[in-house]
């Protein structure tokens, strides 16, 4: 009986890292009751979309926020100018109140009834919200060029098409000046130890297993949700990353979490 519990053990969570199965192990009760907020939530804000319905597009664009109104302008005309014009922009409010945006049909913004700090659920929020074949991700203080979508569903619904596409991404300082541009190559192995993977430049095929992590990490909690779902995704999915710079990334080099060193891949 023992081995019997081992080797399913083993494959269901043999291929994490021992740091992510210390969160599931120490914080998955958390998500618990989030994944029940989830669903609520969905429920509720779905009631006040237009005529209850998801709206559809090729793509949808989860866009969080939380009181940052100037950031999140900037972030939103970014995504409306996108050449790929096919697309939904679905704001997540995490609580925090949301200023005036522009009159687009494309663009549904909603709020959360309160704070949930919680990065993965108002990502799966956003997700749930929409119907699309493909779903992108960009946070209220990060920038794309006009071409990211473009770009990246150019590679996507090619012939020989991976299930998810990556692209660089130019990292700058608060003053505006950069600080690097990170453009790595998709490797597992590598992803395993070393953080180059970000939802910010991530366009995926829509399936049942595009979704995000709802522990509640702390600022102390290694790795992110980023890193968890796509690392989780590639398990069964191709990744591909495409060198081309089509995000602007704002980085802190004071964060409390972030280590800021040279990373493979920066040019």
């Amino acid at each position: 009986m023992l081995s019997i519990i081992r080797r399913r053990l083993r494959a269901r969570f043999g291929w994490m890292p021992m740091y992510e199965l210390r969160n599931k192990v120490l914080l998955g009760h958390t998500a618990i009751g989030l994944r029940r907020l989830e669903l609520a939530e969905t429920r509720r804000l779905l009631a006040t979309l237009p005529h209850g319905r998801r709206p559809k597009a090729t793509v949808a664009v989860v866009l969080l926020t939380y009181r940052r109104p100037e950031h999140l302008r900037r972030a939103v005309d970014s995504v409306l100018a996108q050449t790929m014009r096919d697309l939904v922009l679905v704001v997540v409010d995490d609580g925090g109140g949301l200023p005036p945006l522009p009159d687009d049909p494309r663009l549904f913004p909603v709020s959360l009834a309160r704070n949930v700090n919680v990065l993965g659920v108002s990502r799966n929020i956003g997700m749930r919200l929409t119907d699309s074949p493909f779903v992108a991700f960009i946070d209220d203080d990060n920038l794309w060029y006009p071409r990211h979508l473009e770009v990246a569903l150019a590679r996507l619904t090619a012939p020989d098409a991976p299930d998810g596409v990556y692209t660089a991404m130019r990292r700058v300082l608060p003053d505006g000046t950069e600080y690097d541009v990170l453009s790595q190559p998709f490797d597992r192995d590598l992803a395993k130890n070393t953080a180059f993977l970000d939802s910010n430049p991530f366009v995926v095929r829509r399936t049942g297993d595009v979704w995000f992590s709802r522990i509640r990490r702390v600022s102390a909690t290694l790795p992110k949700e980023d890193w968890e779902m796509m690392y989780r995704h590639s398990r069964r999915h191709r990744i591909e990353h495409i060198p081309e710079a089509t995000v602007q990334y704002l980085v802190n080099p004071g964060s409390y979490w972030t280590n800021w060193e040279p990373e493979p891949g920066r040019a």
